[in-house]
């Protein structure tokens, strides 16, 4: 039990420093290419952020353990909408570019419902792997034409940067590395913990795994913000959702030579859920074009409540019922109705401001 105590504090350590030498390289790097934060995040960061979430989903593939690999991708997805993006709204409030709302955040949901529609026969086929893995090259590839297209608009504006090129490369490989050496450190520490308390395969997949392989993001977020690079932090997490679907999903169940089955509970609760997270954020994004604390706030007492109800279901908890009760009666109506007023108010007031600029015209 010590030394995964020690495997735990020492994988959060390598994780926060990788997370720092990331941020830095790979902000360099954009404003050596022409780039904005925002562009480099939806791809160099979020793959090299995502590097964990492949290595496990890749290793419980070939070595049998196919529900790990599905509740690895659902639950990091899940928990990159409510605890990144809320622990990153609670340190300054986040806002979100035109072109994640019109683009990545849609896209970011589109392919979720499509994994839940694919994953419904009970399990993905190659096929389905491939429609995975190529819908999200097709993405990766707009995104980045996407940026190209403001890129000489962005060199006029954006600060030359400070150091090589090389430098900035060496960074960004730093950091990488001790991203995944980390998340493997707090991983194994947490997962021997976790079995030995008769935890199971899914759920450990769906919660310790998940998180373990979602501290990149959320130390390159934390950074990011903290350095001022939010754009980068938002962006990372939606394109690490996108890279978690297609990539990290799609790309072991076209290599795996059989599919991989996608559990009852998977498609019944964890896959709705992490559809449900994609919602929210369209909501919000839409509503104030950022997430403010407050709603960070909520982003992680929802996250919180998602963990307390999988442990509680795990353990068969006699507080289960209860807790199922509050959330489903109580808890999740009154997000609901916060959630329309608030959409209903953005509409007024996008409409008083519409009628306004014309009286002005």
């Amino acid at each position: 039990m010590l030394i995964d105590i020690l495997l735990i504090i020492g994988g959060l350590a390598l994780l926060m420093a990788g997370g720092e030498l990331l941020v830095r390289g790979a902000a360099s790097l954009a404003r050596r290419i022409g780039m904005s934060s925002l562009v480099v995040g939806l791809t160099v960061v979020s793959v090299a952020t995502s590097a964990p979430e492949l290595a496990v989903t890749v290793d419980a593939v070939f070595t049998g353990a196919p529900d790990l690999a599905v509740g690895n991708v659902i639950g990091s997805n899940t928990a990159n909408v409510l605890l990144i993006l809320g622990a990153g709204a609670l340190i300054a409030p986040l806002a979100i570019r035109r072109q994640l709302l019109r683009f990545d955040i849609p896209v970011m949901l589109v392919l979720s419902i499509l994994l839940l529609v694919l994953g419904l026969d009970g399990g993905l086929s190659i096929l389905d792997g491939v429609l995975l893995f190529g819908g999200y090259v097709t993405v990766t590839a707009a995104t980045v034409m996407l940026g190209k297209r403001n890129s000489k608009a962005l060199a006029e504006k954006v600060a030359p940067p400070t150091q090589p090129g090389w430098v900035s490369g060496l960074l960004v490989l730093a950091g990488v590395g001790l991203l995944i050496l980390g998340a493997q450190l707090l991983v194994r520490g947490a997962v021997s913990i976790a079995t030995d308390l008769g935890i199971s395969e899914l759920v450990i997949g769906l919660t310790i795994v998940a998180i373990g392989t979602s501290l990149p993001e959320l130390a390159a977020t934390i950074i990011a913000v903290r350095r001022g690079e939010g754009d980068m932090a938002v962006g990372n997490v939606v394109g690490s959702n996108i890279a978690n679907i297609g990539l990290v999903l799609g790309l072991p169940t076209v290599i795996s030579g059989g599919g991989i089955p996608v559990a009852p509970s998977s498609i019944a609760l964890d896959l709705p859920l992490m559809i449900a997270t994609a919602v929210v954020l369209v909501v919000v994004a839409f509503t104030g074009s950022r997430i403010v604390r407050l709603e960070g706030a909520a982003f992680v007492l929802l996250y919180a409540a998602y963990l307390t109800y999988m442990i509680l279901d795990s353990a068969g908890h006699d507080a289960l019922d209860g807790f199922t009760m509050a959330m489903v009666w109580f808890v999740l109506p009154l997000l609901l109705v916060v959630a329309a007023v608030t959409v209903v108010q953005e509409l007024q007031e996008r409409g008083e401001r519409g009628s306004a600029a014309g009286v002005r015209g």
